[in-house]
């Protein structure tokens, strides 16, 4: 991005959109002025000004919640600005994964028309309480069973759901395909759980593929 490019207001400032890079969930807005744009092209790390302090402030410089940005997008009019990022915690200072987290009273649809969030967001949410049942293990929960039942019976289901989604595809049969996947992702994400690996930890191998691919790189 060539900061000539940016279209700052008459405060010197441009709106930034921070967003995961790898489940697209927006993560917080704050505000850039050119040498935050500059800092965070040199460095590969959010960096805003503050507009209560006025001055330039790192993510995560206190805390350890930085965010390490893999690309800068400027929008169609030059006058937003687009953080894609890894985010190495959460994005607000409540400890939310990401600032907006309050849904407004009356505007979420409701029934079929419902909105579904993004795969990379669902998945997190199966995670985390999956990790908390873990870490609870509460009476009567599915997870807390099979946890205590060994590593061992995890695994038969995994690949007992695989077998499922391989039945449902060859009979072609989508309804039953879209259940038994989600059956099978589900015991993927408890297998991670249980390993100390999270859905982050693939989203950064299967991003490196990709990005190695795109730039015509071969296999190792």
């Amino acid at each position: 991005m060539n900061l000539g490019d940016v279209q700052f207001d008459e405060r010197g400032l441009v709106p930034v959109v921070v967003q995961d890079a790898h489940t697209g969930e927006v993560l917080t807005l704050a505000y850039a002025n050119r040498e935050a744009l500059a800092q965070t092209l040199l460095t590969g790390y959010s960096t805003f000004w503050s507009r209560s302090r006025e001055e330039l402030w790192v993510k995560g410089a206190t805390s350890g919640n930085r965010q390490k940005v893999l690309e800068v997008v400027l929008d169609c009019d030059h006058d937003a600005v687009l953080y894609r990022v890894e985010p190495q915690g959460p994005a607000c200072h409540t400890g939310a994964r990401s600032c907006f987290h309050n849904p407004v009273p009356g505007a979420q649809a409701e029934g079929p028309g419902e909105r579904v969030p993004p795969l990379g967001e669902v998945l997190e949410t199966v995670y985390r309480t999956i990790q908390q049942r873990l870490r609870d293990l509460p009476e009567g929960s599915y997870v807390a069973k099979m946890h205590q039942a060994g590593l061992d019976r995890v695994l038969k289901k995994v690949g007992e759901e695989a077998g499922e989604v391989i039945i449902a595809a060859k009979n072609a049969d989508a309804g039953e395909l879209s259940w038994e996947a989600s059956d099978l992702l589900f015991h993927l994400l408890f297998t991670l759980a249980e390993l100390g690996l999270s859905p982050d930890d693939l989203a950064r191998v299967l991003w490196e593929r990709h990005a190695k691919r795109a730039a015509g790189i071969p296999p190792a």
